[in-house]
């Protein structure tokens, strides 16, 4: 954990970082913007009058999450605002912290609001990672304003962030920068002789730039760490022009990666699960393991797995919900590497299990008439008269009590709304556990209809 804290000079952990020696750190890291003039892409909230950028102006900045890929310049933008603001700025590791550390950084936090009035903002990076103990621990702080917390992560927050934190933050979603924006990125770092690579006194191309912005999927820092592997392999064949001949000779000495970030990335998670909706389990232990060697993290996976259950899976076979989401659980318990087992169980299962999506076709089914018919009014004979007014009022009335009809079934009895009544959403498949299900249903249906 490190802080960072306007001092008598004015200074913080960044400018003091800033002036020290970086000609040995990466070209990335040399070329982050340390003010929002400087900083690349998402004018859509930092833009002239938009939010995010009048809190940093003014230092009023709110709880937030920033959401976004790899690259977009989630960090980097914290760190402008612990250049920008007088609050007192702690780095929180979602990996590392522990809840007795956070507590410390609460206590800290109480003492300099109630003794100085100094406001104290937490950078949680990878705020995805954060365990359930971590975040109820920073809910009810962030709750009454002791501490501003800001999270990056490049995980939907809907999903990766406890639902009561999120709803007490404000979220920002950056967007993958454009290549035109990675172009002018890649210039400003030829150019710039005291942070970037001007000193080598190296041309580009216009199209080299424009293959390595194309290569680099809207990812600043992959775009800068490519442009610096091929800048060096020039430089030390004595040539001055960075062209494609050159990006090709260079990208033949650096080896290709597996890129959690990026578009193979996704490549692989769709390959993961088509190999499981194809039932071949042989297919999807390959592409799991190919996601979990390249550095996805393991609960991203799973949770494509508990996802993949009642997508492709659903009634087929009931059992597949409660085996993955058993594995995702003992998962967390067991961490890694033994964790791969009940993981590797998981994928196999649901390739082998029988597939159905009609779970998902139902609730795409109520979805669309939702949108085609909107709140249509409860049948009045389905309402609670609770009051004797909703009696007189008719709520109840007529409403046939299934337990006492033959089968458990109110002949006649319909649910739906009356506009809808006919309407059947849940189609069964003939596969797995649906067949019985779908023979059921038929005779539900028929004994509803009084048949």
């Amino acid at each position: 954990m490190s802080r960072a804290k306007r001092s008598s000079g004015n200074e913080t952990l960044f400018t003091k970082a800033a002036a020290k020696d970086t000609s040995n750190s990466p070209l990335a890291e040399r070329m982050r913007p340390r003010t929002l003039e400087g900083y690349v892409g998402q004018s859509h909230v930092l833009g002239p009058g938009k939010l995010l950028a009048r809190a940093i102006e003014s230092d009023r900045v709110p709880s937030m999450i920033l959401w976004g890929p790899p690259g977009s310049g989630k960090t980097t933008l914290a760190r402008i605002v612990a250049e920008k603001t007088k609050s007192f700025f702690v780095m929180f590791s979602a990996v590392l912290g522990s809840v007795a550390e956070l507590r410390l950084i609460v206590e800290a936090a109480k003492e300099r609001l109630a003794y100085r009035g100094e406001r104290t903002i937490v950078f949680v990076d990878e705020i995805h990672r954060f365990n359930k103990s971590q975040q109820d621990a920073f809910l009810p702080h962030v709750e009454v304003g002791t501490i501003t917390l800001i999270g990056a992560t490049t995980e939907n927050p809907s999903f990766a962030v406890n639902a009561a934190l999120l709803s007490r933050s404000k979220v920002f979603r950056l967007e993958a920068l454009g290549r035109d924006q990675l172009v002018d990125l890649l210039r400003r770092a030829l150019d710039d002789a005291e942070h970037g690579l001007g000193a080598l006194g190296l041309q580009a191309a216009d199209d080299a730039l424009a293959a390595i912005a194309e290569d680099s999927r809207g990812d600043a820092r992959r775009a800068l760490n490519t442009l610096e592997i091929v800048a060096a392999h020039v430089h030390a064949a004595s040539a001055a022009i960075i062209d494609v001949p050159a990006l090709e000779a260079a990208h033949a000495h650096s080896p290709l990666l597996y890129d959690k970030g990026g578009e193979e990335h996704y490549n692989v998670t769709s390959a993961f699960i088509k190999s499981m909706r194809g039932s071949d389990p042989d297919a999807a232990v390959y592409w799991l393991m190919r996601m979990l060697d390249g550095g996805d993290d393991p609960l991203f996976v799973s949770r494509r797995m508990i996802i993949f259950a009642s997508e492709d899976v659903g009634n087929a076979d009931p059992r597949a919900l409660v085996v993955v989401t058993a594995a995702d659980h003992a998962f967390q318990r067991m961490g890694l590497p033994e964790g791969l087992y009940p993981l590797a169980h998981a994928a196999i299962y649901l390739a082998c299990a029988p597939k159905s999506n009609a779970c998902n076709v139902a609730w795409h089914r109520a979805k669309a008439l939702i949108e085609q018919h909107g709140a249509l009014p409860v049948p009045k004979k389905l309402r609670n008269a609770v009051t004797k007014l909703m009696k007189e009022d008719g709520y109840g009335a007529g409403y046939k009590y299934a337990h006492d009809y033959d089968g458990g079934v109110a002949p006649g009895e319909t649910y739906l709304p009356d506009a809808i009544a006919d309407e059947h959403l849940y189609e069964p498949t003939e596969r797995g556990e649906e067949t019985r299900i779908k023979a059921r249903l038929e005779a539900l249906r028929g004994q509803r209809r009084g048949q």
